[in-house]
């Protein structure tokens, strides 16, 4: 389900009045990385959208690791809302057409999430649509077959597509529908198992999994380790088209920035809620996600003028800082 594109943008497309959907405060409030991932942002947008608070599930972000070409992925652990929020995801089997079973399981009151192609989704008409195959996340919450139409979530939004969109979405164009050699796509269903922990209840175990998601910490600090990679992955991005650079960053910087802003955010909540951290400890976290940002306009800068900059003031700030959140939170709830 991991879609690892910076074509994951999106762009207003008008919805009627009655399915009109307002974003999560955690994608209206100030923030260095506006968006972090199509998973994780649509994620953000579901528990909202079934009246949760998306902060108590943020502990993931203590965990991202340095993978060798490219920064953990952040994502929601199912398990963690399954715990905090009483709804399930599970894998949806696709035997029929997809667009059949989207049709079953929405008539359940269930939210199907599937990978699509970006090339028919209308939101991301700034960057992918009708431009380029692009894998992506969405939630489908509601189809009508009749007209041709469906309402999803996708990134940090909620959207409509119907017409031959539909049919590049669903497969149902001639030439994709008789593609013997297509994959099903990956497909989960979301139900609701039981009522969200609310209050207290949902603090203290909010706290729990934070617990169990600190023991799963990097054993080495991974800005470090990229920072030891680093030099050999400039000098691919230089020699390399643009839209290498752009995948790379995506891919890295942005997935490192964002995924500590998220535990900055994550921090601030606890802090709300009468969870003591450090405020050094937040301010640690923030100055990650700045700092990556910084470090992605500089090279950018360096690929234009074909000049090497190794960043090494920005890699020295976010190492530093790193050092100042993990083990620190670590000292603090284990």
């Amino acid at each position: 389900m991991n879609a690892r594109s910076p074509a994951d943008v999106v762009t207003d497309t008008p919805l009627p009045a009655d399915t009109a959907h307002s974003q999560h405060a955690l994608h209206r409030e100030e923030r260095v990385w506006l968006e972090t991932n199509c998973y994780v942002d649509l994620w953000i947008e579901l528990l909202h959208h079934y009246g949760c608070d998306p902060h108590a599930a943020l502990g993931f972000t203590v965990t991202q690791a340095f993978e060798g070409d490219q920064f953990t992925f952040p994502k929601f652990s199912l398990d963690d809302i399954a715990r905090l929020y009483g709804l399930q995801a599970q894998e949806l089997a696709i035997y029929d057409t997809l667009e059949a079973h989207v049709r079953e399981q929405t008539r359940r009151g269930q939210m199907v999430v599937v990978e699509m192609d970006s090339y028919y989704l209308p939101d991301t008409r700034a960057t992918a649509y009708r431009q380029t195959h692009t894998k992506t996340t969405i939630a489908i919450d509601a189809i009508d077959t009749d007209a041709k139409r469906i309402t999803y979530f996708h990134n940090a939004g909620y959207f409509a597509l119907s017409g031959e969109d539909y049919d590049g979405v669903f497969r149902l164009m001639p030439g994709l529908a008789s593609d013997v050699h297509a994959l099903f796509p990956y497909v989960e269903f979301v139900k609701r198992a039981r009522a969200p922990l609310a209050g207290e209840a949902m603090v203290q175990r909010s706290v729990e999994l934070l617990k169990l998601r600190l023991e799963d910490r990097p054993a080495a600090n991974p800005v470090a380790q990229w920072r030891a990679a680093f030099p050999e992955h400039l000098r691919a991005m230089l020699e390399r088209d643009p839209a290498y650079y752009h995948l790379y960053t995506f891919n890295v910087m942005r997935q490192l920035g964002s995924n500590f802003e998220l535990l900055s955010k994550y921090l601030g909540w606890l802090n709300r809620h009468g969870v003591d951290v450090s405020s050094e400890i937040q301010t640690s976290a923030q100055a990650i996600a700045s700092e990556a940002m910084v470090m992605q306009f500089r090279l950018a800068r360096a690929r234009m003028r074909s000049r090497t900059d190794l960043c090494e003031d920005c890699l020295d700030s976010m190492q530093a800082s790193y050092d100042k959140v993990i083990e620190p939170l670590a000292a603090r709830f284990l």
